[in-house]
């Protein structure tokens, strides 16, 4: 009952802060450079027929005023409309999603299972160990590079020097028919409804965009676990269970248990980050995403869609980190609700 009452006391705070959210980009988006109305009719426009479509998009209003009708149309479940599409913004982004979502939860779970084992080993080899010896530069390095340069070298590499994978050309392969949509990702889609060939197409254009991520974002996991698992391992409980005789795996096992809060901090920040942040790879891969749309919106002005995407970000952004709260609780019960 209390973890029902906490969920119902976290999800009445995201209204507030997604209506904060929305506030501020609905201020910045309108004092970016570039004119809706232009972006329609074109930079030989006269001032008549801007002033027409400006009155039609009602940006002849009040801010205050453009604001109200816009919260109103978004409590209704109604986004706005895309400049560039033609189509609703919801409609828009929930064709996009999927196709962020698939590249980022595979890149986080890739990272995630390479990284916390990483940071184990290292933390138990010590300062001096090899393993060491391997994460410490490697982790400098990928903290210090943008994963978009990390996405150009390795199509430079694999794609054009090698020939190895296909070409960095959005999701699946021109010619080979998407999977029957269920989930909207297309290799999840193609397993479920046993498409191999959208599965084999798909799959091999996930390899490089993967590739970027994991190389990028393992590197904070191991780093976040090695920490966590240090303290751990020099802490007083650690002293007694070697004094009651436990075995060496039982300890680690219980040491990782203790050692995990931190760790899924770490994932859920990547997370928010990455919904927002993987633009560049989704540009350098002309993956399709949410993330290259809003790109697409800023370039052009698109009011709604610039807003209904950093609105949907937020949301996902405030849930996930509720989420973070609850795992926090169940591996920590000294937490309290």
């Amino acid at each position: 009952m209390r973890v029902v009452l906490y969920i119902a006391r976290r999800l009445l705070f995201v209204v507030p802060q997604a209506i904060g959210i929305s506030v501020v980009t609905f201020v910045l988006v309108r004092v970016l450079p570039g004119d809706p109305a232009l972006v329609l009719l074109g930079t030989n426009a006269t001032e008549s027929s801007i002033q027409a479509v400006e009155e039609r998009l009602g940006l002849d209003k009040p801010l205050y005023e453009q604001y109200w009708l816009y919260i109103k149309d978004v409590a209704q479940g109604d986004l706005g409309t895309s400049l560039i599409t033609g189509n609703p913004v919801r409609e828009d982004l929930l064709d996009r999603l999927p196709a962020t979502l698939e590249l980022i939860l595979l890149g986080l779970l890739l990272s995630l299972l390479i990284g916390i084992p990483l940071g184990v080993i290292t933390a138990l080899s010590g300062s001096k160990g090899w393993p060491d010896r391997l994460t410490s530069p490697y982790g400098l390095f990928a903290g210090s590079i943008p994963d978009f340069w990390v996405g150009l070298i390795l199509i430079l590499i694999f794609y054009r020097y090698l020939d190895w994978v296909p070409a960095p050309l959005g999701q699946i392969q021109i010619g080979v028919s998407p999977p029957d949509k269920i989930t909207g990702m297309y290799v999840v889609d193609s397993v479920l409804t046993g498409n191999w060939e959208a599965f084999k197409s798909s799959g091999s254009r996930l390899i490089l965009p993967l590739a970027t991520l994991v190389f990028v974002y393992t590197a904070p996991i191991v780093k976040m676990t090695r920490s966590s698992m240090d303290e751990v391992l020099n802490s007083g409980f650690v002293d007694h269970f070697e004094a009651l005789g436990l075995s060496r795996r039982s300890i680690v096992l219980k040491a990782l248990k203790n050692a995990l809060p931190p760790v899924v901090t770490i994932l859920g920040v990547l997370f928010g980050y990455l919904l927002g942040g993987a633009v560049l790879v989704e540009i350098v891969f002309s993956w399709g995403g949410a993330g290259q749309y809003a790109v697409q919106a800023i370039a052009n002005a698109d009011f709604a869609a610039i807003q209904g995407f950093v609105l949907i970000a937020a949301v996902f952004s405030l849930l996930t980190y509720l989420v973070v709260d609850l795992l926090y609780f169940a591996l920590d019960p000294r937490i309290k609700y």
